[in-house]
């Protein structure tokens, strides 16, 4: 079975990263490649948060951006944020925190949250820093974003090829009262 590792990270001022890989054999070998990176910048409200707050913003935007690779899998996220793994049982009145904690319960019971020393955190660095604008020429442009916040999605193929990805689903959401023959 292949598992997926997720990697979430969040540049405190600049933006947020995450890194989607997949464990699997390779020639007798267990081995992880990565699936594909993320990053968006953070919008100027956001970069107020505290750094846990950003943290969780980060892994809650990683999972919805992922949510179709990562959807019935049981996978791990590692974060260099003591905090978040206690995220599925923490009890706090903050807003934000409450309504992060309900997005990811989805996820209850394939999800695992570990922690990672920052220095050996690495995985989901550099996209966090270095986003792209969200912009037409960035293949990963996100028109609904109504921020209009940096989006970039990246693979890498089997050959270490990389290339950017331009698809994208044409909706979440079902258009209710229209059907087929429509």
């Amino acid at each position: 079975m292949r598992r997926s590792n997720l990697y979430i990270n969040a540049a405190c001022s600049q933006g947020l990263g995450a890194a989607l890989h997949q464990r699997q054999i390779v020639d007798g070998e267990p081995r992880e490649g990565v699936t594909c990176y993320i990053s968006r910048q953070l919008k100027d409200s956001e970069a107020r948060y505290w750094a846990t707050q950003t943290e969780c913003l980060c892994l809650v935007w990683a999972l919805e951006k992922l949510h179709y690779y990562l959807e019935g899998a049981v996978f791990e996220v590692y974060t260099d944020c003591t905090i978040l793994k206690s995220l599925q049982k923490m009890k706090t009145t903050n807003r934000h925190m409450l309504r992060w904690q309900i997005a990811i319960q989805e996820y209850r019971g394939n999800m695992t949250i570990i922690y990672k020393e920052g220095k050996s955190h690495t995985n989901a660095d550099g996209p966090s820093r270095w986003s792209m604008d969200n912009v037409k020429s960035n293949p990963a442009y996100d028109p609904e974003d109504s921020a209009k916040t940096p989006i970039h999605f990246m693979e890498i193929d089997r050959k270490k090829n990389f290339r950017f990805s331009e698809w994208a689903p044409e909706s979440d959401t079902l258009d209710s009262g229209k059907t087929d023959s429509e």
